[in-house]
C-alpha cells in the first residue's frame, strides 16, 4: 500500500466516524419536559409550575417517561394554569414553553412560545405553533395525545411530554 492510499483510507474512515455520530442522533427526538418554575423559564416572568388557583403543588422536576408521569395520573385535575418547557432534538437544543390552562378537566387556552436553534426549527415550531389551538382547545386533558402537527414531528413529542407531565402536575 502506498503511503497516499493510506491516507485516503484513513481520511475516508474519519468522514464515516464524523457522519456515523452525527446521524446517530436522528432517530429519535429525545424530548423530555420539566416545570417552568425557574427565575429562567419562559418569557413572561411569570413561569410557575403550580395551578393559578389555589396550592402550589410542584412535584418532580422532569418528566422521566410517559408510563411514569401515567402513574401518577388521577384522572382528576385541578383548575388552573400549568406552564411546562419541553426540550427535544439530538442534543437538546430546541425547545417550547407550553402553558395550558386547564378547567374541569378540559383545555381552556394553550400558548406555545418556540426557542428553535436553526431556521428549520424555527419554521417547524412557528407552523407548530399556529395549528397547536386548534388541535387541542376544548379537548379532555385525560389521555389526550396529539400526532404530528403541521409536519413538526419532535415539537409534537416535545408537546406531548409537556402534556404527561401537566396531567401528573393537575392530578389531585
Amino acid at each position: 500500500m502506498t503511503n497516499k492510499t493510506v491516507k485516503t483510507a484513513a481520511g475516508a474512515l474519519a468522514g464515516l466516524v464524523v457522519v456515523g455520530a452525527l446521524l446517530g442522533g436522528c432517530g429519535s427526538p429525545h424530548s423530555k419536559a420539566v416545570p417552568m418554575d425557574d427565575e429562567y423559564a419562559g418569557n413572561s416572568g411569570e413561569s410557575s409550575a403550580s395551578p393559578s388557583t389555589g396550592s402550589s403543588d410542584s412535584s418532580s422536576s422532569s418528566a422521566s417517561s410517559s408510563d411514569d408521569a401515567s402513574s401518577k395520573d388521577t384522572g382528576n385535575y385541578k383548575d388552573g394554569t400549568y406552564s411546562i418547557k419541553g426540550v427535544y432534538g439530538p442534543v437538546n437544543e430546541d425547545s417550547i414553553d407550553v402553558t395550558l390552562t386547564i378547567a374541569n378537566g378540559v383545555i381552556t387556552d394553550v400558548q406555545v412560545v418556540g426557542h428553535p436553534l436553526t431556521s428549520i426549527s424555527k419554521d417547524h415550531q412557528d407552523a407548530f405553533i399556529q395549528a397547536i389551538p386548534g388541535v387541542v382547545d376544548g379537548k379532555q386533558l385525560k389521555g389526550l395525545k396529539i400526532d404530528n402537527v403541521a409536519g413538526a414531528s419532535w415539537t409534537s413529542d416535545a408537546f406531548n411530554s409537556a402534556l404527561d407531565l401537566a396531567r401528573e402536575q393537575a392530578s389531585q
